[in-house]
Formats: structure tokens, C-alpha cells, sequence
């Protein structure tokens, strides 16, 4: 199925001149993963603190496009300049999760939203990275199948933010987005154990 992910290579293309001078500055792969980690949590805390601000969910799609780019500088650090480490992988799988939670959690705090729904979706989002790891145990890869993997997830919230940001009334059909949401994640998880049995 079709997924944002495919799009990186462009994106990486894009900030492949950023890494000279990152490298240079003597910032390392792993310290660009723990500041996306704590500026991810930092930014959560604000959407949970002002659930009504439009101006801080009206801002969300830039921080996730920050964050996306801050995840893919980390990877194309490590990979340039051999700074790929055990460390690192725990640390830019499990910051990617905690990211998530932290960003997309207090969506339960908005008006008429099912917090158990929000739930679902933030574990199922957390089961994807899951299993996508668990095809790395059974010779299959990492497994980065769609069609709702971190990428498509950070165009869905932030689609959402930009709503909630310009005033559009979105209350009233939140809860069935975020049913949809949870389909399409766990189809996710589906497909990657798939593939992650059926790689050769």
C-alpha cells in the first residue's frame, strides 16, 4: 500500500547539505535524537496544557515537519560519519514512540473526543513501531509498510492541527476519524508481521 515513507529518499536528498555542518559543530546523531525526543515532549506538554489553543495546534504541522526532518538528519549522521550505535537504535525507536504519545495524546483532552479512542490509536501507533522492530528478530527487515506508518500518522495529526488551528469545526466527526485511524494502523501491523514472515 501506498505510504508517505516512500517519499524520504527526496526528503533526505533535500537535507543531505545540512550534515557537513552538523557534523562539523560536533553534533552527533544520537544528540539530534534527544533533542527531537524533548522538543516532541515539550510541545505535548503544550497542546495538554492549552487544549483550546488554536495557536498551538494551528502550529503542530510545522513541528512534525521540524520533526520529521529531525528524525531523518539523525539516521543520515549515523550512516555518513560511522556513528551508528547500539545506543542509537534503542534510542531512535523508542524516541519515536514516546514522541508520538506525547504529541498525539492530548487530542483526548478536546471536546467530545472519546479518550478511549485516542488511546487505542496512540498504542496501536506504538504496536506498529512494535512489530516493524520484531522483523529485524525474524530476518525479515525493518519493516516500514503502510499504509499508516509515522509518516502518514504525523499528515494525519497535523492535518488535524491545521484544522483545529484556522477554527474549523471538527469536533462532531473526530471520533470517527480517529475509529479510521485505528483500522489503518492495525491493517499496518498486519502487513509488516506479514512481510516480515513471508521476507526471504
Amino acid at each position: 500500500m501506498p505510504s508517505v515513507y516512500d517519499l524520504k529518499p527526496r526528503f533526505q536528498q533535500l537535507l543531505r547539505p545540512l550534515l557537513g555542518s552538523l557534523h562539523g559543530a560536533g553534533i552527533s546523531a544520537n544528540a539530534v535524537t534527544v533533542g527531537a525526543l524533548l522538543a516532541s515532549m515539550g510541545y505535548g506538554a503544550w497542546l495538554a496544557l492549552a487544549p483550546g489553543s488554536r495557536w498551538a495546534w494551528g502550529l503542530l504541522p510545522a513541528f512534525l515537519l521540524v520533526r520529521m526532518a529531525l528524525n531523518a538528519i539523525d539516521g543520515l549522521l549515523a550512516r555518513t560519519f560511522n556513528e551508528q550505535s547500539r545506543l542509537g537504535a534503542l534510542l531512535n525507536e523508542g524516541g519515536d514512540v514516546l514522541a508520538d504519545a506525547a504529541l498525539y495524546a492530548p487530542v483526548a483532552l478536546l471536546p467530545g473526543v472519546a479518550p478511549a479512542l485516542v488511546a487505542l490509536v496512540v498504542g496501536l501507533a506504538g504496536m506498529t513501531e512494535f512489530v516493524g522492530v520484531l522483523g529485524q528478530t525474524i530476518g525479515g527487515g525493518r519493516r516500514y509498510d503502510g499504509p499508516c506508518g509515522k509518516s502518514d500518522r504525523a499528515v494525519a495529526f497535523g492535518t488535524l492541527g491545521l484544522l483545529l488551528g484556522l477554527g474549523v469545526p471538527v469536533g462532531p466527526y473526530l471520533n470517527y476519524g480517529l475509529g479510521a485511524l485505528a483500522v489503518l494502523l492495525a491493517v499496518t501491523c498486519w502487513n509488516r508481521a506479514r512481510r516480515a514472515l513471508a521476507a526471504k
